[in-house]
C-alpha cells in the first residue's frame, strides 16, 4: 500500500533521514520506533507532503506521491494525526471534526462518519459544543484522531498519540488504534512507548540517526535483546 524507497530528507545542512526504505501493507499496523530526533516525525511529515524529500520515492497504492501537495495526499486517502495534537482552538469539537471532512461533499456520509467517531470516542459527543481548547490532553488526542477519521482515510499516520497522556488514556488510545485497523484502515504509527507500539503492531522498524537498523514483526522486536536494552528497559 505504501512504499518508501531510499528516502533522504535534509533540514539545511542537517541530514535528518538517510536512505530509508520500508513498506506498509494494506490492513497492517506498522510502527517506527527510536529515540527522539532520529527522523521518525520527519518521515511522516514527508509522506504527508509537509516536508519535501531531497531524494527517494514515496509510492501510495502504486502511484508516486513524492511531489504531491498535502491537499492531494489527503484526497488520495492518507490522513495525518500530528505530534502535539494541534486541535483548532476557539471553535467547537463539532467544528473541528467537520474540518476533517473539508474535502468531502457527501453531507449524509459526513454525518454517518461523525456518528462513527462518536461511537469510538463517546466523550467527544458529550463535549460536542465545547471549545476544543478546554478539553483535557487525552480528549484533545481523541479529537485529533477523530478529525483525521472524518476524511475516511485508507491510511492513517499517527505521530506520538500517547505523548503526555495518563495511563488510562494511553490504554484507551491503543484500543482505538486496534479498532481502527479492524475496520479496515491501515496504520503507520510513531510512538515513544515502544512496548505498547510493538504489542499492537504487525511489524516494526527501528530507526537510529535517520537510518533503519532493525526490522521484524512486533513480537520479534519485543523479544529482541537489542530492542529490550535500548527501548524497553530490559
Amino acid at each position: 500500500m505504501l512504499s518508501i524507497k531510499n528516502l533522504v530528507v535534509n533540514y539545511g545542512m542537517i541530514n535528518a533521514v538517510r536512505d530509508v526504505s520500508f513498506e506498509v501493507n494494506k490492513g497492517e499496523i506498522v510502527t517506527l520506533i527510536g529515540a527522539n530526533g532520529v527522523g521518525k516525525t520527519t518521515i511522516l511529515r514527508t509522506i504527508s507532503g509537509l516536508v519535501k524529500a531531497a531524494s527517494g520515492e514515496i509510492s501510495y497504492e502504486g502511484e508516486n506521491i513524492t511531489r504531491h501537495t498535502p491537499r492531494n495526499i489527503v484526497a488520495s486517502g492518507i490522513a495525518h494525526v500530528p505530534e502535539g495534537r494541534h486541535v483548532f482552538k476557539g471553535i467547537s469539537v463539532k467544528e473541528n471534526l467537520e474540518l476533517g471532512a473539508f474535502l468531502r461533499n457527501d453531507a449524509e456520509g459526513i454525518r454517518s462518519t461523525m456518528e462513527r467517531v462518536f461511537e469510538h470516542f463517546p466523550i467527544l459527543k458529550e463535549r460536542i459544543d465545547q471549545d476544543a481548547a478546554t478539553l483535557s490532553g487525552g480528549e484533545q488526542q481523541m479529537l485529533a484522531m477523530g478529525r483525521a477519521l472524518m476524511a475516511k482515510p485508507r491510511l492513517i499516520l499517527l505521530d506520538e498519540p500517547s505523548m503526555g497522556l495518563a495511563p488510562l488514556f494511553i490504554k484507551e488510545i491503543f484500543s482505538i488504534i486496534e479498532l481502527i485497523k479492524s475496520e479496515g484502515t491501515t496504520v503507520l504509527l510513531i510512538e515513544q512507548n515502544a512496548k505498547m507500539a510493538l504489542t499492537v503492531a504487525d511489524r516494526g522498524y527501528v530507526l537510529e540517526t535517520g537510518k533503519i537498523v532493525l526490522s521484524g514483526t512486533g513480537e520479534e522486536l519485543l523479544n529482541s535483546d537489542e530492542v529490550q536494552k535500548a527501548y524497553l528497559g530490559g
